[in-house]
């Protein structure tokens, strides 16, 4: 096992409402998210003493320290790479707790994606960047590969080319995603499930994601408490041990525009992450409860489904074809908040929070005796990982 393997444990979520129009700041979003998830680990402003976010966070350390009330801090650090940090802001706050660096860090996101700037839209200034990812960017954004979507249609299409993979089996991750999101209050699309002839209906966005195929973007924030395991004894809730924490960059990464690997319809660097997940843990994917897997859209989930070894490749389209196998009580219960398809797009912290919840027992959509959770980042990009434990 790591040496990081059960050093430290989320003892804390907290998370803002999700919403189109939150009609307040980022930094707003922010405080309201850490001030929610240090009380939900029965600590005060006081107690903490580190802070993790996003690079592409406008919301600096020492804002939100001073928004929230905290006084010193003994750490801080950001990641890159979009919502490929997620898991990995956890991984930077365990590190830092099992050195002693720090004692209780709050791991955090927030912003206005829907009501303010829209990630999911062309944005001519991300190719006019002044450094290398500008430069990057220069090749494709010319040529109409300018949003999201664009870029994983390109992959999306190889892979079905590849492997047989259709359309509608894509739109089964949707379709199960909303039916958890449907009985999830806090969902954005509570009470609001569809169909497989749903998702088929949908308008194209770029060939062949379907507008059901595409995360939501949306205005909202979420926080972790990150502890020690014997901190973890005196706080009020059942912590989620972190058993295991990766990031990982394969061979010639861009920036979702990987298309000069020798095999394009793949996701490497999640596969690099996985091997890490279980040599860290001592575990393997059959072992897993239930996953969180990183659905900003829909044909990188069937792809992670095969990277992380819980299926072989091209196999992931009969997976998902097996009836149920993704709802609770099912192979492989998924996405059980609903996901960023049918949750929010918090760039993947929401997942988190929910992988803490099954550990807990108190989500929406418990899966029963859940005490191993594996749960991804974003993908396209350097992605991370965590294996929860109870």
């Amino acid at each position: 096992m790591g040496s990081l393997s059960g050093q430290a444990v989320i003892a804390g979520i907290g998370a803002t409402e999700f919403s189109k129009d939150s009609g307040r700041s980022e930094l707003r979003l922010a405080a309201e998210a850490v001030s929610a998830a240090i009380a939900d680990a029965g600590l005060t402003p006081a107690d903490v003493d580190g802070l993790v976010t996003f690079t592409m966070d406008t919301n600096s350390e020492i804002s939100v320290a001073r928004a929230v009330g905290i006084g010193d801090l003994t750490y801080f650090s950001r990641i890159h790479y979009g919502g490929g940090a997620a898991c990995a802001t956890v991984q930077q706050a365990a590190m830092a707790v099992a050195t002693g660096v720090a004692d209780v860090v709050v791991a955090y996101r927030a912003f206005n994606e829907r009501s303010g700037l829209r990630f999911g839209q062309v944005n001519s200034a991300v190719a006019n960047q002044e450094n290398s990812s500008g430069t990057e960017n220069a090749f494709t954004y010319p040529h109409g590969l300018s949003t999201p979507a664009a870029f994983v249609a390109m992959i999306a299409q190889r892979y079905m080319h590849d492997f047989g993979s259709t359309s509608e089996d894509f739109g089964r991750i949707a379709v199960v995603d909303r039916k958890h999101a449907a009985v999830n209050p806090d969902a954005f699309f509570y009470d609001k499930p569809i169909t497989l002839e749903d998702h088929q209906n949908s308008r194209y966005i770029a060939e062949p994601l379907h507008l059901l195929d595409c995360c939501q973007e949306s205005d909202g924030g979420v926080a972790l408490v990150i502890v020690s395991p014997e901190r973890a004894k005196d706080l009020p809730h059942k912590p989620a041990v972190i058993a295991a924490a990766a990031a990982g960059s394969a061979a010639d990464q861009y920036i979702m525009t990987s298309y000069y690997r020798d095999e394009l319809a793949g996701l490497p660097e999640m596969g690099l992450v996985g091997r890490q997940l279980w040599s860290q843990s001592g575990l393997r994917p059959d072992d897993m409860d239930m996953a969180i897997l990183y659905d900003h859209f829909t044909p990188y989930t069937l792809l992670q489904l095969e990277e992380l070894g819980f299926c072989g490749r091209g196999e992931a389209k009969d997976f998902v074809r097996e009836p149920g196998a993704l709802e609770v009580g099912g192979r492989l219960p998924l996405n059980t908040h609903g996901g960023q398809l049918g949750e929010a797009y918090i760039h993947g912290m929401n997942g988190i929070a929910e992988g803490v919840r099954q550990i807990r027992g108190t989500s929406v959509n418990q899966v029963e005796s859940a005490e191993k959770v594996v749960v991804t980042a974003g993908t396209g990009v350097p992605t991370s990982g965590l294996v929860l434990t109870a």
